[in-house]
């Protein structure tokens, strides 16, 4: 079986949903944020110092968490999408709150009784700027 990777359309529909979770992270907009995650027992989230397994844990942690800065830029970012439903976006990113490096990987599916695009994995780290 051949997987079609990288449809300029699908591209553009997961570019829109990167940034509106970007733009919901940004704002610390929860309800945003809740609803692009996808809210299943299966879905896993690998934060900076936490880790979450679950849409209700991730939930939880979202309304105790602190805010990311209003600094982060985002460098670096890659979306890779395999065939209509299944993608990947990766992404670099920096604030003034550390000299540190963020990176954040996540995985994306149409999935849902919607069909509209849920993050259903996702992992963030920090390292020393090289």
């Amino acid at each position: 079986m051949s997987v079609e990777i990288n449809l300029p359309e699908v591209i553009a529909e997961v570019c829109a949903a990167f940034v509106e979770y970007e733009r919901a992270l940004v704002a610390n907009d929860i309800k945003t944020m809740n609803a692009l995650f996808w809210n299943a027992p299966e879905t896993v989230r690998y934060g900076i110092a936490e880790i979450q397994h679950g849409g209700d844990a991730i939930r939880e942690w979202r309304e105790t968490c602190a805010p990311v800065p209003v600094s982060r830029k985002l460098h670096r970012t890659i979306v890779t999408t395999f065939g209509h439903d299944f993608a990947t976006v990766s992404t670099e990113f920096t604030s003034d709150a550390t000299v540190m490096i963020g990176r954040q990987m996540q995985s994306w599916a149409r999935i849902g009784d919607d069909a509209n695009w849920k993050i259903v994995a996702a992992h963030v780290s920090l390292i020393p700027e090289p």
